[in-house]
């Protein structure tokens, strides 16, 4: 016996006391910074595409050459760019200014945007550490004025991938020493957050390429559930501290030379870079009620799982995705037609959008002798706006899907027509909508999905329930 719950245990502990989102932080391409900024660009379906910066220290013109140089695929002029990256102020969150320069920027905007999720989780975040550290470790019960019941019982689940940032290990720089192994190792991602607010739940920066932020949330759910933590912060970020992205996929020709990604579009033909950081505050269902906490949305069933062997590491598996989502469903207890907007990885790939569109239509899509949905489901990606974000990529499209269903209307995919062929759209119950829709949910449940692929081949799915409002 190792006392965990079997997985039909865990299926109604999480039905009858669920994870809910409390609070969202979000910062995107273009200036963005706010769940309200972000919507508003999604929903008046702006692209947040500029060119490649100049301020990096990137050889850009060398970028441009690589075509010509090695024969590789072209390198277009764009990327879904965070504004404020390299902004910081490091003694609002305690850090000396001679720490400050080894910090990755990863963990600087990761610590903004925890700040701000926390703030809208009706959390002063400034009284949540100030009673956390006048407090014995594990002790503080968050009863402190602006603490709104949040203790030191929280764990910090975040999506990252190495950057590249700063000098190589092996050159040091002595001005920052006693600082770089903090300053660039993945794991002070999420460290730092627990550290600033004085947490000691579970602490974890997770490498699942692609994958990462929804796999952190996965991870998230899973601690909670088994009361490793009382509440968590969950999400992904990415800044890219090099062109090496750039450089790779040039070699591999598989950057679009329009500067878009035409996510499940049949003239797709590559996949073009982006930043980003989206953060949401989780608790279970009795705890955000006790407390009267806002409650955004439901995880109704999350998981994770890997291609296996057969096809080259970084290929998408269509059966693996659709083993995945039916696996998530019956942890739902849910059947396909009640889970009517799909969040996709949809990165515009000519080889992966079509296999992860068959999967869903595979799974969620009208098949022979089952219930025909009467509406299409709405299949979409946000890196139609903000380009790939990588290991941000799925909890951006969280923090979409939960908006989208909070104003009940689901944003537009840019870039999309005309539609891959390689999907009988009309047959099987599915649209990519190119302008704004509204999301109409079935039997008085407004049900959505969102879904990330890594490229070491994990692939990570969950199912979210957002409460429709009156007049909806």
């Amino acid at each position: 016996m190792t006392g965990r719950p079997t997985d039909d245990a865990e299926a109604v502990m999480a039905q009858e006391d669920p994870v809910v989102v409390v609070g969202m932080g979000v910062e995107a391409p273009g200036g963005i910074s706010g769940a309200g900024a972000y919507w508003k660009a999604l929903f008046d379906g702006r692209s947040l595409m500029e060119p490649l910066p100049r301020d990096r220290g990137w050889d850009v013109d060398g970028l441009f050459a690589l075509p010509r140089t090695h024969g590789w695929g072209p390198v277009p002029d764009s990327g879904g760019f965070l504004h404020g990256a390299a902004e910081f102020d490091p003694g609002f969150f305690g850090i000396s200014p001679k720490e400050t320069p080894a910090l990755d920027a990863q963990q600087r905007v990761a610590l903004r945007v925890a700040w701000a999720a926390l703030e809208q989780a009706g959390v002063d975040p400034a009284a949540l550490r100030e009673a956390n550290m006048s407090a014995s470790p594990g002790v503080a019960d968050g009863s402190a004025p602006g603490t709104s019941g949040f203790s030191t019982r929280g764990g910090v689940f975040m999506g990252a991938s190495p950057t590249g940032y700063g000098a190589p290990v092996d050159r040091p720089d002595p001005e920052l020493s006693g600082h770089w192994i903090t300053g660039v190792v993945m794991a002070s991602v999420a460290g730092r957050i627990s550290h600033l607010l004085g947490l000691d739940g579970p602490s974890m920066a997770v490498d699942a390429a692609c994958a990462s932020s929804i796999t952190a949330v996965n991870e998230a759910i899973n601690s909670l559930r088994l009361g490793q933590c009382e509440w968590a912060i969950a999400g992904g970020v990415c800044v890219m501290g090099s062109a090496g992205p750039y450089v790779e996929f040039s070699r591999d020709r598989a950057l679009d030379p329009s500067g878009y990604c035409r996510p499940y579009s049949a003239s797709a033909a590559g996949t073009v870079w982006g930043e980003g950081a989206a953060i949401v505050v989780l608790e279970r269902r009795s705890r955000a009620e006790q407390l009267g906490h806002r409650v955004l949305a439901e995880i109704v069933a999350s998981g994770v799982n890997h291609n296996g062997a057969g096809a080259p590491m970084t290929m998408p598996s269509q059966a693996a995705q659709e083993r995945l989502y039916r696996m998530v469903l019956d942890r739902a207890g849910l059947v396909p037609h009640q889970v009517t907007v799909v969040e996709g990885h949809g990165t515009g790939t000519a080889v992966g959008d079509p296999r992860e569109a068959r999967a869903v239509a595979a799974v969620y899509g009208n098949r022979e002798g089952s219930v025909s949905r009467t509406e299409p489901l709405s299949l979409g990606s946000v890196k139609s706006n903000l380009g790939h974000a990588q290991a941000a990529a799925g909890a951006l499209g969280l923090v979409k899907i939960i908006l989208a269903g909070v104003h009940g209307m689901v944003p537009p995919t840019l870039h999309a027509d005309p539609p891959s062929l390689e999907v009988d759209w009309d047959a099987v119950g599915i649209q990519v909508p190119t302008r704004p829709v509204r999301w109409r949910g079935v039997g008085g449940r407004r049900i959505g999905a969102v879904s990330s692929f890594g490229v070491a081949g994990t692939n990570a799915h969950l199912i979210v329930e957002i409460p429709e409002n009156e007049g909806d």
